[in-house]
């Protein structure tokens, strides 16, 4: 879907620089220095769309780190005035997509993952494109540290199928799985996205998993 031009972009990616990180390459090794906090558990959103559930995720949790990596240089920007009016001092946005994340961390260097309602690719031939594919939990795998986590949540039965079969081919056992996210233990501390605000109401399941590596 073709992204909706941003009236005064240049003049709100000023005012929101401070949560912009300009040069994720150069952050390798050295996110929790950037924060000032070297001990503190540091957290990546792959796919933020507009914000919500990282910004409460930071929000809720002042004493982690979080990242949102969000490609949509558009959709970016909505992340980053969501950081501004909440002066949330524990996110920073990396405008990119996570194609590569050895380019961007370190071995071990998150403690989890999260990934929320993701694009589905639904043709076979671009099943390599999805962000659960093996070639994809591969890199999950070295860049969080033993003991993290991933987290995923999505509305597409078929793409979760897929998922449960891409973690075991890849031998990750899931921790948790459920197909009604909200009526299921998990409910209480989940964060709603804006997707899954809206298919909830139209009476959709959501999907769950979370991996321990």
């Amino acid at each position: 879907m073709r992204q909706r031009s941003i009236k005064s972009r240049d003049l709100i990616l000023e005012e929101c620089g401070d949560w912009l990180e300009k040069a994720p390459e150069f952050c390798k090794g050295r996110w929790r220095g950037l924060f000032g906090r070297e001990d503190a558990p540091l957290f990546l959103e792959i796919g933020s769309g507009k914000g919500r559930f990282i910004c409460s995720m930071a929000s809720r949790h002042p004493e982690q780190l979080f990242l949102a990596c969000e490609g949509g240089s558009n959709i970016a920007i909505r992340i980053l005035q969501k950081c501004k009016a909440q002066e949330l001092a524990n996110l920073r946005v990396i405008r990119a997509y996570a194609d590569d994340l050895s380019a961007f961390f370190e071995d071990g260097e998150l403690d989890g993952i999260f990934i929320n309602f993701c694009d589905p690719w639904p043709k076979a031939r671009h099943a390599r494109r999805r962000l659960t594919h093996r070639r994809m939990l591969e890199q999950y795998r070295r860049a969080v540290k033993p003991g993290g986590y991933l987290r995923f949540k999505t509305d597409n039965d078929g793409l979760f199928d897929f998922s449960l079969e891409e973690f075991a081919a890849a031998g990750l056992a899931p921790a948790a799985v459920t197909r009604d996210l909200h009526a299921s233990p998990f409910a209480a501390e989940n964060i709603m996205t804006e997707y899954e605000e809206r298919f909830s109401a139209e009476g959709k399941n959501i999907n769950y998993a979370e991996i321990l590596f």
